[in-house]
């Protein structure tokens, strides 16, 4: 069996037009749509499409998701406990993942995913470990390839860096 695939992606850039919002409502900015709407068109031309999605509660979450224009049956589970979370919360949530799924997509939010990303890659395409190396900016993905054991196996160092991608590299 092939190792599971995880995409992790942090929200696209959101607004700061209202400061008093409160941050869980902050919606993206319009540079953060054109975004996220780019990385969706890049998504759509890679197969196979993630076959769960995971994604934090937060609107900026949410719209990032909206304008990735993923295939509508792909099953998307909403989890209040991926909002702002930590490293270790991220990882305890993915090595609870079903075996079945081979391929999952992580919106979240940084300094967690960031932290995540930098924990799991034992390994990588030099390129790829050169862009994370300068910080998980917003609308970044990172796709690793997951132990070939499964999600339970996820632990410091197992996962290899296959790309990195930024904004600006689309």
């Amino acid at each position: 069996m092939s190792a599971p695939t995880l995409l992790l992606l942090r929200h696209a850039k959101s607004s700061w037009d209202e400061p008093d919002l409160e941050d869980h409502a902050r919606p993206l900015a319009p540079r953060g749509r054109r975004d996220a709407a780019a990385l969706g068109a890049r998504l759509a031309r890679r197969r196979p499409a993630p076959a769960l999605v995971l994604c934090s509660t937060s609107q900026r979450t949410r719209e990032t998701l909206a304008l990735l224009d993923l295939p509508r049956q792909t099953p998307v589970r909403f989890e209040p406990k991926l909002y702002l979370a930590s490293a270790e919360t991220l990882l305890r949530r993915l090595r609870r993942l079903p075996a079945r799924e081979r391929s999952v997509l992580l919106i979240a939010h940084d300094p967690g995913l960031d932290q995540l990303a930098r924990l799991l890659a034992g390994g990588g395409r030099p390129k790829a470990l050169r862009r994370l190396a300068h910080g998980f900016v917003t609308g970044a993905l990172a796709e690793l390839r997951a132990p070939a054991a499964g999600w339970r196996a996820l632990a410091p160092g197992s996962a290899f860096l296959e790309r990195f991608t930024r904004p600006r590299d689309l």
